[in-house]
């Protein structure tokens, strides 16, 4: 926070909890997403911190940025887990911050906190066919349907 001409304390621009990125750090989240599903993960980690340097506590992007380095060899899977629930944490209502830790949860296979993340994702966007799709395969395989 930083002193404004009248005295008045102001926030540094913030994104998430329903709040839209601006169009350029939109797309470059899109393209974050679009590098982890290609498994650039350089990349995307690159666009990741072109992001947060502008917003550091967008929840969606934090928690992208933590599925990238857990799928990344040699990576900390520690710091993958505590970025993605920093990003739960500051976007507790983002259906991408649920599906991610779902999915953080899947790739070590706990799959019962898995079942509830994207449980919650749904509850969170219904309508959300890849995450339907996650909670469904999963549910098959734990025969948990």
């Amino acid at each position: 926070m930083s002193k404004g001409a009248n005295g008045s304390t102001q926030r540094k621009p913030q994104a998430g909890q329903g709040i839209p990125l601006p169009k350029k750090e939109a797309d470059q989240f899109k393209s974050l997403v679009k590098f982890y599903e290609l498994k650039q993960y350089k990349k995307a980690i690159k666009m990741a911190d072109s992001v947060l340097k502008k917003f550091d506590n967008h929840g969606e992007t934090l928690a992208m940025k933590g599925l990238t380095i857990n799928s990344m060899p040699g990576k900390s899977k520690e710091e993958a887990h505590e970025l993605v629930k920093m990003g739960l944490r500051n976007d507790m209502r983002s259906h991408v911050c649920w599906h991610v830790y779902g999915l953080l949860h899947r790739a070590d296979r706990n799959y019962p906190e898995a079942i509830k993340a994207y449980k919650q994702a749904l509850r969170i966007d219904p309508a959300n066919l890849q995450i339907l799709r996650d909670l469904s395969l999963l549910q098959v395989q734990m025969r948990d349907v």
